[in-house]
């Protein structure tokens, strides 16, 4: 049987005379989330395989996620909505990063499959994790009045001011949406 730092060798490789080989960052971390994935299922009532996981758990973990997270997200009744750097302290959640999610949910996706998931039943890559995702990045923007990118379907430049995307000088949302 072989050891954990000797997966990958041929056997015509000496493992005696390398250093064991730390696996990378990115590495550790799926490891880490995989198994955190993985005790989150074990500890659900009643617990639940891996083989019964579909994408309603998987956004079940990422709303448990939630608590633990560090990131400000104005609700729209406060005061601060909409602004990026507030002057005070507010009593909105704190909610996990939209990044951090995106990150997460790529890792998972990755380990899933490397344990033995096929892609075509993997809850990481299903469409609903996608939207929620989008949903989450939309709402945590909005809330701190940073426009994403998104295409507009409007052909002339004159209804924007002269082509120029400029917030202050139009009464319309920044987000791209009523």
């Amino acid at each position: 049987m072989s050891s954990p730092r000797d997966r990958g060798k041929s056997s015509m490789e000496s493992s005696g005379s390398e250093p064991p080989v730390t696996p990378s960052r990115y590495e550790s971390q799926k490891r880490r989330d995989w198994n955190t994935f993985g005790q989150y299922l074990r500890n659900q009532r009643p617990p639940l395989p891996m083989s019964h996981c579909n994408c309603n758990h998987v956004l079940d973990f990422l709303r448990y996620l939630d608590q633990f997270g560090k990131t400000k997200v104005h609700v729209p009744g406060c005061m601060f909505y909409g602004q990026p750097e507030p002057p005070a302290p507010c009593t909105c959640p704190l909610r996990q990063a939209w990044g951090s999610l995106d990150a997460l949910i790529g890792r998972l996706r990755a380990a899933y499959e490397e344990n033995g998931g096929s892609p075509e039943t993997n809850p990481f890559a299903s469409g609903a994790i996608r939207v929620y995702l989008r949903e989450v990045r939309e709402c945590q923007a909005k809330a701190r009045g940073i426009p994403f990118k998104k295409k507009k379907k409007k052909p002339t430049t004159t209804e924007m001011g002269g082509g120029r995307e400029d917030s202050s000088s139009s009464s319309a949302s920044p987000f791209g949406f009523s």
